[in-house]
């Protein structure tokens, strides 16, 4: 049973942070090289399959791990649950920070007639995103370990 939930947690682990990885090194930049209306267009476009998948990859993650740590004792255990704690951060920043602004993004009807007071979020998702693909990163890191120590 061990041997099963460590496999899902590496492997949700490592699809949550090369995902997230990925976004950062290469869907980002390419945003901010768009201009507003194009930005817009395009970013309802990229959420349409990530929403729905991500968090149950993350949470399922986390749970996996989650369950590692009670399954588990001494350092491997610790670090199962700050594996644990890494992933649910991601999930937190996701929902409460990146979900938020792609609702307000995906709420623009008309991407060629942007509101006068409309705010371009893409430095403060970017901000959010890349915090989350840190924790993302980490965690991966500490499952790989906590999985060694086991």
């Amino acid at each position: 049973m061990t041997a099963l939930l460590a496999v899902i947690a590496l492997l949700g682990g490592g699809i949550t942070a090369g995902v997230l990885f990925a976004v950062a090194l290469s869907v980002v930049p390419a945003l901010f090289a768009m201009d507003t209306g194009t930005y817009v267009y395009a970013h309802r476009l990229l959420g349409r399959n990530w929403d729905p998948t991500m968090p149950v990859i993350v949470l399922g993650s986390a749970v996996a791990d989650g369950a590692l740590a009670a399954l588990t004792s001494g350092s491997a255990r610790v670090l199962f649950i700050v594996a644990t704690v890494l992933l649910v951060g991601v999930s937190t920043v996701s929902h409460l920070c990146n979900v938020p602004i792609n609702r307000r993004v995906k709420a623009v009807l008309d991407p060629t007639a942007l509101p006068a007071d409309w705010q371009d979020p893409r430095p403060l998702w970017r901000r959010w995103h890349l915090l989350r693909t840190t924790l993302a990163v980490l965690a991966l890191a500490v499952t790989a370990a906590a999985v060694t120590a086991s």
